[in-house]
């Protein structure tokens, strides 16, 4: 008993660590935000300064478009976000129960896309978007994005864990295989679109290499983009660009505050189950 108690005390305090280990560099961040930059590098290093300057929030737009940036990362991560939920799903539910010849080998093929680095990609992506002239414009960040082999995957092994019974009640009340995935397994599958939700959120409102290769305009820049320009040559205002990187990262933990239970669920089951 006692040696149990211990194993369980023991990992509460593994976690518990691993816990701070995550938080203190946002913690710190918070705190850089509402110093004075002289006391950003003072040694010993302090939690907080002398007072909270909250001016360093109303100082972001001073110089640098920061709500131009704000809004151009939501735009293009919602259209990508809804873009990918729906190609994934209507994917995952094709490769999941319609049968149809070379099923398997296409999904294979395209789950394969996925030990193809990003890099590799970038270079052609980069031609095919300068053929369209869609440089510079945010066409080029959403277009490539539209699809996701992980995302067909995760919600494909999603659907093969829902009972064949439900699809066969469907069809013989008259539902067309549209019917059945947008009446039936849409609907059921709430807690792994949302766990594929969070993840395309967080990965396109992040993502700084893409931007970095196809943006070039200052106003068409997105929030990590915009900033990585916000740290300047010869100096750097850091309360300032650690207040516009706190506010960059609250959308991310609403969305997770927000989607947390059918996050937790989805990652719980999905692939738990397969044919």
């Amino acid at each position: 008993m006692r040696t149990k108690v211990s194993l369980r005390i023991s990992a509460h305090l593994i976690l518990l660590a691993g816990a701070v280990t995550m938080i203190l560099p946002f913690i710190w961040t918070v705190s850089t935000s509402l110093k004075h930059i002289g006391e950003v590098f003072v040694f010993p290093p302090t939690f907080a300064g002398e007072q909270f300057r909250w001016e360093n929030y109303l100082r972001i737009s001073d110089r640098f478009p920061f709500d131009i940036y704000f809004l151009n990362s939501l735009k293009i991560t919602v259209i990508v976000t809804i873009a990918q939920l729906l190609t994934s799903s209507m994917a995952g539910f094709v490769f999941a129960r319609l049968r149809f010849r070379y099923r398997e080998l296409l999904f294979g093929l395209y789950i394969a896309t996925m030990m193809v680095p990003a890099q590799v990609t970038m270079i052609p992506n980069f031609i095919i978007m300068r053929y369209y002239n869609l440089v510079d414009t945010h066409w080029s960040l959403v277009l490539p994005a539209l699809v996701s082999a992980f995302g067909t995957f995760l919600l494909r092994q999603f659907f093969l864990t829902i009972p064949a019974s439900l699809e066969d009640a469907a069809k013989i009340d008259g539902c067309t295989p549209f019917g059945v995935y947008w009446r039936i397994f849409v609907p059921l599958s709430k807690p792994a679109v949302a766990t594929l939700g969070v993840f395309v959120f967080m990965g396109t409102w992040n993502d700084f290499l893409a931007p970095l290769v196809y943006i070039n305009t200052q106003s068409k820049m997105t929030l990590p983009l915009g900033l990585a320009s916000m740290q300047g040559m010869y100096s750097t205002d850091w309360p300032v660009l650690m207040a516009g990187t706190v506010i960059a990262i609250l959308p991310l933990i609403v969305i997770f505050l927000l989607a947390q239970d059918f996050f937790i669920k989805g990652v719980t089951l999905s692939g738990l189950k397969g044919e």
